[in-house]
């Protein structure tokens, strides 16, 4: 069975976090079924689910629901496993987050986390959602006291956001949250996140390194192939982009092809954010894409090397993909200038599978 999973890093930052508050977390560790020695391997991950509980039990031991808030009086770049030191360093604030959010999978799989330029400055801006458990307001508090604390760790100076919004009601006890975050606070907000003033985001960093930015980048790319190859996702995928020339392949190859009943595929799948269509169709999607850019390929042989029997077929699916045809959309792929080196896109979104 598949289940978001969080890192042994981020784990061990709520072991401080809730340590600082005097509980004992290798018992509570023993309680939830749960290996504390887990905690020194950095390749180990926890299931979420696990960590949901951990933060309930805590709120439940430490008579404290702003307990989440500690954690950004314990965070280092390592708590962001490699991710955090691919951010510490990049050239700014901007660079550093972006990557944050190309590698957020590596900290934890139970966020939806943007960076995204606003009027006269930037959002991060977080959704945490549970597994089988809905998650805790202590998790997605935690996230936002961490970012901030970071951010004033890696430019050497108390960084004060333009706002911060929360989720969740306004507590009752407003003093942790006015210690942690120098800004103005809204409650009750549609999600999670810190607002932050251009300047800041954009000034130089003292921590940065082009040449360790560039090696962090390869180990963190090199960690999250590692991470998609163990999921359904991902090896449902490799089997389409496999079977596709033959025709538009059926569930139940698919299945066959990676031993398991259709039924545990469909489960699977849908565990990992999907379904087997949407994969089918988003996989097509992808390949049309590439196919496209490759001059040499006739829009016929794109259709059956896409699966489709009937070329009308595969020109019906693109319009409803891409709003347009494979031609307009080919002959606009082939006007468009080569990118201009280092050239970024202005938003930046990572989504959990």
């Amino acid at each position: 069975m598949s289940e978001r999973t969080t890192s042994s890093s981020w784990a061990m930052g709520i072991v401080k976090a809730l340590e600082m508050d005097g509980l004992d977390c290798r018992a509570l560790f023993k309680q939830l079924g749960l290996d504390f020695e887990a905690l020194d391997d950095p390749d180990a991950r926890f299931p979420q689910d696990s960590m949901t509980r951990l933060w309930q039990r805590a709120v439940e031991l430490s008579g404290n629901p702003a307990i989440g808030l500690n954690m950004g009086k314990v965070v280092r770049p390592a708590s962001f496993h490699v991710a955090g030191y691919a951010l510490m360093s990049s050239r700014t604030l901007v660079e550093g987050f972006q990557r944050l959010v190309r590698y957020q999978r590596i900290i934890a799989e139970s966020a939806d986390l943007s960076f995204r330029p606003l009027e006269g400055g930037y959002g991060l801006i977080l959704t945490v959602h549970g597994d089988h458990l809905p998650p805790t307001r202590q998790s997605a508090e935690a996230s936002l006291a961490c970012a901030l604390a970071l951010c004033s760790w890696l430019t050497g100076r108390t960084l004060r956001p333009v706002k911060v919004l929360f989720q969740g009601a306004e507590p009752s006890d407003l003093a942790p949250y006015q210690r942690a975050f120098p800004a103005p606070l809204v409650f009750g907000a549609p999600y999670d996140a810190l607002i932050f003033e251009r300047a800041d985001m954009e000034a130089p960093l003292p921590t940065a390194n082009e040449a360790m930015a560039q090696l962090h980048d390869r180990f963190a790319g090199e960690y999250l192939a590692r991470f998609s190859e163990s999921r359904v996702t991902h090896k449902a995928r490799q089997v389409l982009c496999r079977l596709l020339p033959q025709g538009e392949p059926k569930r139940d190859v698919v299945a066959q092809a990676l031993h398991l009943s259709q039924r545990t595929l469909q489960r699977r799948l849908q565990e990992e954010g999907t379904s087997f269509q949407s994969l089918l169709e988003d996989t097509r999607r992808e390949l049309a894409e590439q196919y496209l850019a490759q001059a040499g390929m006739t829009l016929l042989e794109i259709a059956y090397l896409l699966g489709f029997a009937d070329p009308s077929n595969f020109f019906r699916a693109f319009r409803r993909w891409f709003d347009t045809t494979p031609g307009e959309y080919r002959a606009r792929l082939a006007s468009q200038p080569e990118p201009v080196s280092g050239a970024r896109t202005p938003g930046y979104t990572a989504r959990t599978p």
